[in-house]
């Protein structure tokens, strides 16, 4: 139970770790007498016949299964802000969207209490598709009636903070995420969102398919983008501590509670490659044009969840973080396009270099499939006539959920749209003139 945050590096890797020296048992996965009086449980993040390459599962050495933890059976819970699609009442509108960002509640709330989702596609119950969530909260999970503990049984949780630093204390061990860091949290993983420092606010992908990879490299070659090493894992750490808690699950779509007599994060050694993980984002070797044209912003792919057709995502984690722009003879920010591809954009901190104003840190904007956008004629005007000399974009840092899927758009989300936002790209003159 050691106090101090400790990791392993790598990413997907079989990792092995014991808080407590002797409790991993050797030469093979499930003895029949697990040591200590612990319990040996394998969590699976994939089917059992998945290629080896993509299976996923880790085997969790625990004070009690989790059997005993649900014996008190579940009822429904309400957290109306949370939904799930396909989502009753969404739209799916053609329209280019924007949001300001949520502000911070003023009663208390933990992280469940200050979840809104925004946006989502697919079907959660196929295994398809994604959802958006927006959170902000002032007080943490474990102060919550004694203790609140979340699990996602429709998909993992891809944490992006933006304000303030959240723990993710899970059952494999706990992660620190500061802005400009993100956190992934699997399929199934129980965990409590704990406030070290006070109020925090930030984005959440919900992704309902395939587990999160770092994609394939191709031209690039071996080095660049994302680099596996940095990807950093917890080791184990745990609580044997008894109370009355709750256990909130989604499942489904639907949102349901137990109460628990002992915290659910008792495991005391674990192995395998099913596990959270966080990434410093500032780590991310970006690479992009030092002559002319504009690349496609897959080169800034972090991570990507496959579909089941080739070279087409159920979600890309996109990012457009410091860097220098050094292109000749070429328009630097993001052309025009209209693209099959839907993108949810949020932004951490700074400007974007396509945005002279309205898209500020914690907010939000929607670019559904062939909807047409790109560069607010401020921006158009200004990098047109621009000296094209050297450039370093420092303070900013963007990002992307970008689907197969066309999002569609909670009601809930859709009263806060901004008004004005199509007038960015009023004035432009016509060409041929």
């Amino acid at each position: 139970m050691s106090k101090e945050l400790k990791y392993q590096t790598g990413f997907w890797n079989h990792f092995e770790t014991e808080a407590e020296p002797g409790t991993l048992p050797r030469g093979q996965n499930s003895p029949q007498a697990v040591a200590k009086g612990l319990y040996a449980e394998q969590l699976t993040g994939t089917s059992f016949l998945a290629p080896r390459l993509q299976n996923l599962r880790s085997w969790l050495y625990r004070v009690r299964p989790t059997v005993s933890q649900q014996t008190g059976g579940f009822t429904p819970a309400s957290f109306p802000a949370i939904r799930t699609f396909p989502c009753e009442g969404s739209v799916a509108d053609p329209t280019p969207l924007r949001w300001d960002p949520i502000s911070t509640p003023s009663a208390a709330a933990d992280f469940l209490d200050g979840l809104v989702t925004s946006a989502g596609n697919g079907d959660a119950a196929a295994g398809a598709g994604i959802a958006v969530h927006h959170y902000a909260c002032n007080r943490s999970m474990s102060a919550s009636g004694g203790g609140r503990f979340f699990c996602n049984a429709d998909g993992e949780l891809l944490f992006v903070p933006e304000q303030g630093t959240i723990q993710l204390r899970t059952e494999l061990g706990r992660l620190d995420l500061p802005p400009g860091w993100i956190g992934v949290v699997p399929r199934g993983v129980r965990f409590q969102v704990e406030l070290p420092a006070g109020a925090a606010r930030g984005y959440v992908c919900e992704n309902y398919g395939a587990a999160l990879r770092l994609p394939p490299l191709g031209v690039i070659g071996a080095n660049g983008n994302a680099n596996p090493r940095d990807f950093e894992t917890p080791v184990a750490w745990y609580e044997k501590r008894e109370g009355a808690f709750e256990l909130v699950t989604k499942y489904e779509g639907g949102l349901w509670s137990t109460p628990l007599s002992h915290s659910p994060l008792d495991v005391v050694a674990w192995h395998g490659n099913y596990a959270p993980y966080r990434y410093d984002l500032s780590r991310f070797n970006t690479i992009n044009t030092v002559s002319f044209d504009h690349p496609d912003p897959s080169i800034f792919t972090v991570l990507t969840a496959p579909s089941d057709t080739e070279g087409v995502s159920n979600v890309d984690f996109v990012i457009f973080p410091p860097r220098w722009m050094v292109a000749e003879h070429t328009f630097r920010p993001p052309y025009f396009h209209r693209n099959v591809m839907s993108e949810y954009m949020g932004l951490v901190k700074g400007e974007y270099d396509a945005k002279a104003g309205g898209f500020v840190p914690g907010g939000a904007s929607l670019h559904n499939c062939m909807s047409g956008h790109g560069p607010d004629a401020a921006s158009f005007e200004a990098a047109s006539k621009a000296e094209l000399g050297p450039k370093y974009l420092g303070d900013t840092l963007a990002f992307m959920f970008e689907s197969r899927y066309p999002f569609r758009v909670t009601p809930k989300w859709a009263a806060r749209a901004q008004k004005d936002y199509l007038k960015c790209w009023d004035g432009f003159k016509p060409g041929m003139s």
